[in-house]
């Protein structure tokens, strides 16, 4: 029997998530599996992936194949890594200790680097903000400046025409008061 590490489809439709199961290669995906052993969810910034490590390390070892994608997961994981170190133990190339020590100074040094993308990221859209607030202070004092322009211009525009009423009606006056005069 070919044994797989493969994901399953469940949710919605554009809202998808993924178990992570052991099944039988020519079972249909989404069908019967041997274990669950983790799922992974995309749907979220960054990606949640829970794993049941120990068990995925023994599937991995009594040769189930992953598909690419659980591969990647499970690389991601370090599953992979905690193999290849178990594999060097077995041969004798180190001890066990040392494939632990191996193991645990990969997961810092990945934690170190998740950290470091983390603030990264963080610092990035705080930039962004920051970039799109003054540049809508700037747009706003524009259009104020625009606005303060306009009105300038239509109380001069009524200033001007009050003042020529006036000019007319001091006109008119003084051509009434001109002919009774003569």
């Amino acid at each position: 029997m070919a044994v797989k590490i493969r994901l399953q489809r469940h949710g919605r439709k554009g809202y998808a998530f993924y178990p992570i199961v052991v099944a039988n290669s020519r079972a249909p995906r989404d069908g019967k599996f041997i274990e669950r052993i983790g799922s992974y969810n995309p749907n979220t910034n960054p990606a949640t992936v829970s794993l049941d490590f120990d068990r995925a390390l023994y599937w991995l070892e009594v040769g189930a194949q992953p598909t690419d994608t659980a591969r990647s997961i499970l690389s991601h994981e370090g599953v992979l890594l905690m193999k290849h170190l178990r594999g060097g133990v077995k041969k004798g190339a180190f001890t066990a200790e040392e494939a632990q020590r191996r193991f645990d100074a990969w997961k810092a040094e990945r934690g170190q680097v998740a950290d470091r993308k983390r603030v990264q990221t963080a610092a990035e859209a705080e930039k962004a903000a920051k970039a799109r607030l003054e540049a809508e202070q700037e747009k706003n004092r524009l259009k104020g400046e625009a606005v303060a322009k306009k009105k300038a211009e239509l109380l001069a525009a009524q200033e001007a025409a009050a003042k020529a009423a006036l000019e007319a009606e001091a006109a008119e006056t003084a051509a009434e008061e001109a002919p009774a005069a003569e």
